[in-house]
């Protein structure tokens, strides 16, 4: 059985909006003026506490446990007021998923990846979902996640495809010596540039990533 294991944000959907505009509240709470949309989405990748960590840095101001609190009710709230599935994401996991098993692999706590996989009606198509808090895990680029959902569905690594956006996504790939695909349409590799190898794709939009798959699973 082949198995495409996705990222969630920057991938299957984007989040960048209600994730600057959540860390830009918090910012303002410490008496700061908000950062640019795309300078905090370059911050996002390696999970809440990092985000908030650089975001504070960027302030000129230490980080400090109460601001990743503030986040994360904040993000609570706005965790669906701008946030979409991809234009097309939604088509190409129904139409692959009788042919390979689907999985979210994320940096995101678990709890609000699931709430925004179920309000976007695309978590009937997944088989599991690990997020950065998920007991027995540790983040991307640790490859254990990946490894466990390649065990668990009786696939090998050269029949499992990581989709994300970003170097974390590739390079958890590469530990896995599973293969990778790029989403260059997302967010993620605003933060560190694409350094590909030549069997490693990099698509602009789902379009283009439906052409990726449907080759990998043939």
């Amino acid at each position: 059985m082949k198995l495409i294991v996705f990222d969630l944000d920057g991938t299957l959907i984007d989040s960048r909006l209600d994730i600057a505009n959540s860390t830009n509240e918090v910012l303002v709470s410490f008496g700061a003026e908000p950062l640019p949309i795309d300078e905090v989405a370059a911050m996002v990748g390696d999970g809440a506490q990092m985000l908030v960590r650089r975001a504070m840095r960027a302030i000129g101001r230490e980080f400090v446990p109460e601001a990743l609190d503030r986040f994360r009710d904040i993000y609570d709230r706005r965790l669906l007021e701008h946030t979409r599935a991809y234009d097309g994401i939604a088509g190409l996991l129904e139409s692959i998923a009788p042919l390979a098993s689907l999985a979210v692999l994320s940096n995101k706590p678990e709890t609000p990846s699931r709430r925004l996989l179920e309000a976007l009606d695309l978590a009937t198509h997944l088989r599991a979902v690990i997020g950065g808090d998920t007991p027995g895990f540790a983040r991307k680029p640790d490859p254990g996640g990946l490894l466990y959902l390649i065990a668990d569905v009786g696939s090998t690594p050269r029949t499992t495809m990581l989709v994300g956006d970003s170097m974390i996504d590739v390079e958890t790939a590469r530990r896995a010596s599973a293969r990778a695909c790029v989403a260059r349409y997302g967010f993620g590799h605003l933060r560190e540039g694409l350094t590909l190898r030549p069997e490693e794709p990099a698509v602009a939009s789902v379009a283009e990533l439906g052409e990726v798959l449907a080759t990998f699973l043939r």
